[in-house]
């Protein structure tokens, strides 16, 4: 079929106006578990410092003679410990003429690029804490980056390469990365058993991307098996991870290393901000404003021994 003769359609006219809703759909992940689970502290210098110290190994030996005079024992001193501030920044440049017209979704160009770029520093902040990278001091032409959580664990770890790959633990040199193989409960369980041997706290986050947290959904230990009364179905899915000592939530995490499961206590790392996220309005240099959202900070890694990871896992 076709249209009868000079037919007058869409295609024709002129002046309709055009369907454009005013609203903006933006699906990109800004979610960051980690950072918001931390506890926020002050920075005041770029070399964030702080301690930590040990008990002295229990014993059952301790008896001691009646009236026996008391003898000194030898004191170990406290660790210092550092990080380096790292500097997050993003810019835009907004023209007076695009602050004019008038815009679709949003009432201000530069109040809607500023939440865009703000939530974007959140995640840039959300991967650097998981990235396994060394920290690195400042120079002239040198950015200042801190040593991201996976440069901190030494105790509690289990990786494809054996001693030779772990970090020194201070933050100054990042894993070597080993053979990967697949995330069991065997794993997973053997590095929760290592944190209650090695501290006094217990973790509270397993964090995990996507592939092991499917993988994770799949162990078998019983423990971990629901079974519906209403409907007899078994559901394997697990978020929240009961063993031997305690119990874990499983949080899947799009900025961790698909290779890593990292065992957490939240509240044995801090964030610590030499500079919070705010928004600056740079020199006017022509029709034109310019700003950049800035942050300056850091982790801090109150004790590593009440934290863990498996590594070099597989992530297909």
């Amino acid at each position: 079929m076709a249209q009868p003769a000079n037919t007058f359609d869409t295609n024709d006219a002129v002046g309709i106006r055009e369907d454009l809703i005013n609203n903006i759909y933006n699906v990109d992940p800004d979610v960051t578990p980690l950072l918001s689970a931390m506890p926020k502290v002050r920075a005041s210098a770029t070399k964030h410092e702080w301690q930590t110290d040990v008990l002295d190994t229990p014993t059952a030996d301790n008896a001691t003679i009646e009236g026996d005079d008391t003898v000194a024992e030898a004191i170990t001193p406290t660790e210092r410990l550092d990080n380096q501030a790292q500097i997050f920044k993003k810019s835009f440049t907004i023209t007076g003429t695009m602050e004019a017209v008038d815009r679709a979704g949003r009432e201000k160009e530069h109040t809607y690029q500023a939440m865009l770029k703000s939530k974007a520093i959140k995640t840039d902040m959300e991967s650097s804490i998981f990235a396994n990278q060394a920290k690195v001091v400042r120079g002239s032409s040198t950015a200042g980056r801190m040593a991201g959580i996976p440069a901190w664990l030494t105790s509690n770890t289990s990786n494809g390469g054996g001693a030779a790959d772990e970090p020194t633990g201070d933050g100054s040199d990042a894993r070597t990365d080993g053979t990967q193989r697949a995330f069991t409960d065997t794993l997973l369980d053997a590095i929760l058993k290592s944190v209650w041997d090695n501290s006094g706290l217990e973790p509270d986050c397993v964090y995990m991307g996507s592939f092991n947290k499917q993988a994770a959904s799949g162990f078998t230990n019983s423990r971990n098996l629901d079974v519906q009364a209403s409907t007899k179905k078994l559901t394997t899915t697990i978020d929240v991870y009961d063993y031997d000592f305690g119990v874990v939530r499983f949080e899947p995490n799009r900025h961790i290393r698909a290779r890593d499961a990292l065992v957490v206590r939240s509240d044995m790392w801090a964030w610590a901000e030499l500079r919070s996220l705010r928004e600056e309005e740079l020199a006017k240099t022509g029709d034109s404003m310019k700003y950049h959202m800035i942050a300056e900070a850091t982790i801090e890694c109150r004790n590593e021994k009440a934290s863990g990871g498996v590594f070099d896992l597989t992530t297909s």
